[in-house]
C-alpha cells in the first residue's frame, strides 16, 4: 500500500497559494504563485517552514532549524525534536519504502553537507535495507508519521563513522551529525499472500527481508531466532522457484540465496553442527566456486571433524582466491603444526618399531635378526625418513 503526502497551504493570503504538482511518483514539487515574483538572490537560502499555528517562519536554511521541543530518544544514539506533527499514517513499519526530503550538518562545525530540498528530489529510504552512513537517519525516520517534520540527532556511529567522509559529502572524522527530515510518505512491503501467488521480484523481496531481520539476531547473539530467519528466506527460494529463472532474475535470487546458507554455516559453527555447516558452504561452491567465504568455513567445519586434509585442500584454494587473507593463513598455520606434532610421533613410534634386542649388539647378533627386521633398518626406514622431511621442507 501507497501513502502519500499533500501538502496543505499554510499562507493565508490570496496573492500566494500553493500549487502542487506531482511530477513523478517520487518527486513532489511546491511552486509559489506571486504577481511579483522575488529575485532569486533574495530568496536563497531560506525556507518558508510551516508552523502549527498557519503562519510562515523565513529563516535561513544554511543553518539547522531552532526548535524548542522536548528532545526524544528514539533509540541509543538517535534523538529526536518534533518540528511539527505529522498528520498520516505511521510510523513506517520496517521495509518500508519512505520518500524523505532532508538537510544535515554535523553538529559541532554547522557545516550543512547535503540537502534534497535545493535539489527538488525527494530520497527513498529503504527502512533495514539502507546504506551504513545512514541508519540513524532510518532510525528516526522509522519512528515519524506521514507529514512530520523533525531535527535528528545521531551519533557518528550511526552516521559516517570514526572515519568520516572525503568525497561527497565531505564529513569530518568521528562527527555527529544533524538531519531536518520529513517524511512525505512510505510504501509498505508487500506480504502476507502465499508464496505460490507472489511475482518473482515479491518473492526475492521477501527473503531478502528475512536475510536482513537475521543478521539483525545474529549481532544480537540470538542465534537460533536468527537460523529461523534464514531458514524462512530459503523457503522463498526452492529449486522449483530457482530453476524456473534466468538472467537477471537468476543473478538478483542468488544474491540473496547464497549470503542465506554462508549465514546458517556460520551459525551451525558457532553451535558445533559442523555436518550442515558443510552441507550449506557445499550448496553456494556449487553454484559459485570460488567463494572464499564458503571455502573457510568449510574449512573451518571440516578440520572440526578431523578432516585435515579435505580442511587443507579448502583453505588452499581459498587462499589461491585471496592471498592477503589473515584467517586463512592462520588455519593453514595451524594445520601445518598439527602435521609436524603428528610426524614426529610416528618418528618416535616407528624407532621403536623394530629395535634389535639389547643382547643384539654385535654385528653377528643383528646378522640374526629375522629378514624383514634387517629390510626395515636398512632401507625402508631410512627411505621413509627422508621422504618425510622432504615433503615438510617444500610445506615450508
Amino acid at each position: 500500500m501507497g501513502h502519500e503526502y499533500e501538502a496543505q497551504p499554510s499562507v493565508e493570503s490570496e496573492k500566494e497559494k500553493a500549487a502542487v504538482s506531482s511530477d513523478s511518483d517520487s518527486e513532489i514539487k511546491v511552486e509559489k504563485q506571486d504577481n511579483e515574483e522575488k529575485p532569486q538572490s533574495e530568496q536563497a537560502g531560506k525556507s518558508d517552514v510551516p508552523e502549527e499555528g498557519g503562519t510562515v517562519e523565513e529563516r535561513d536554511v544554511s543553518l539547522p532549524p531552532k526548535v524548542e521541543s522536548e528532545k526524544v530518544t528514539v533509540k541509543e544514539g538517535v534523538c529526536k525534536q518534533v518540528i511539527k506533527e505529522g498528520h498520516g499514517l505511521g510510523p513506517p513499519p520496517r521495509h518500508s519504502s519512505c520518500f524523505v526530503h532532508y538537510r544535515a550538518w554535523t553538529a559541532s562545525t554547522m557545516h550543512k553537507f547535503d540537502d534534497t530540498w535545493a535539489e527538488q528530489q525527494p530520497q527513498e529510504l529503504r527502512l533495514g535495507h539502507e546504506k551504513k552512513v545512514l541508519k540513524g537517519l532510518a532510525i528516526g525516520v522509522g519512528s515519524m508519521k506521514i507529514g512530520e517534520h523533525a531535527l535528528l540527532h545521531i551519533s557518528h556511529t550511526l552516521a559516517y563513522g570514526k572515519e568520516g567522509s572525503f568525497s561527497f559529502p565531505n564529513v569530518p572524522p568521528a562527527a555527529d551529525v544533524l538531519y531536518e527530515v520529513e517524511l512525505i510518505g512510505f510504501e509498505e512491503p508487500r506480504e502476507g499472500r502465499p508464496t505460490g501467488e507472489m511475482v518473482v521480484e515479491e518473492r526475492i523481496e521477501a527473503a531478502d527481508r528475512r536475510k536482513v531481520d537475521g543478521n539483525e539476531l545474529f549481532k544480537e547473539g540470538k542465534i537460533a531466532e536468527a537460523m529461523q530467519q534464514y531458514e524462512m528466506a530459503l523457503a522463498y527460494m526452492g529449486d522449483d522457484f530457482m530453476f524456473q529463472l534466468f538472467g537477471k532474475y537468476h543473478d538478483m535470487a542468488i544474491a540473496v540465496k547464497n549470503p542465506c546458507h554462508l549465514n546458517l554455516a556460520a551459525c551451525f559453527l558457532k553451535i558445533h553442527r559442523f555436518e550442515e555447516a558443510i552441507g550449506h558452504c557445499s550448496v553456494v561452491l556449487a553454484e559459485d566456486p570460488k567463494n572464499t567465504k564458503a571455502l573457510f568455513r568449510r574449512g573451518k567445519a571440516r578440520a572440526e571433524l578431523g578432516q585435515t586434509d579435505a580442511a587443507k585442500d579448502d583453505f588452499e584454494k581459498a587462499r589461491k582466491l585471496e592471498p592477503d587473507n589473515k584467517e586463512v593463513a592462520r588455519e593453514l598455520r595451524v594445520i601445518a603444526k598439527q602435521e609436524r606434532e603428528l610426524y614426529d610421533k610416528q618418528r618416535e613410534m616407528y624407532k621403536g618399531l623394530f629395535k634389535p634386542p639389547p643382547s643384539a649388539t654385535s654385528s653377528q647378533d643383528i646378522s640374526m635378526l629375522p629378514w624383514y627386521s634387517k629390510l626395515w633398518q636398512k632401507w625402508v626406514a631410512p627411505f621413509l625418513f627422508y621422504f618425510s622431511k622432504l615433503q615438510r621442507s617444500k610445506k615450508e
